[in-house]
């Protein structure tokens, strides 16, 4: 595979992570979905974690530092709405 397909294929991963995370986002602004449902959690840990895997072929440490934060937060939401649900 060549370097530029290899670059395509991050680049798309990231941009498909950004769509998801902006997706949550508008859902959440339109009461579409609600913050203690366990998809805005869900959303936002898969958008973060692709946005990771671009970032990994484009290093940049500030977002690599937000988009670990946004899955911890993301983990700790879902963890919050199981516990929920579970008792």
């Amino acid at each position: 595979m060549s370097k530029e397909t290899v670059d395509i294929i991050f680049n798309i991963t990231g941009i498909i992570g950004t769509a998801i995370l902006i997706l949550a986002y508008l859902l959440l602004q339109a009461k579409k979905i609600k913050s203690d449902e366990i998809i805005y959690p869900l959303l936002n840990l898969i958008g973060a974690v692709l946005l990771l895997i671009s970032l990994f072929r484009f290093w940049n440490l500030a977002s690599v530092i937000i988009e670990l934060f946004w899955i911890a937060i993301s983990i700790y939401g879902i963890w919050k709405v199981k516990s929920r649900t579970e008792n």
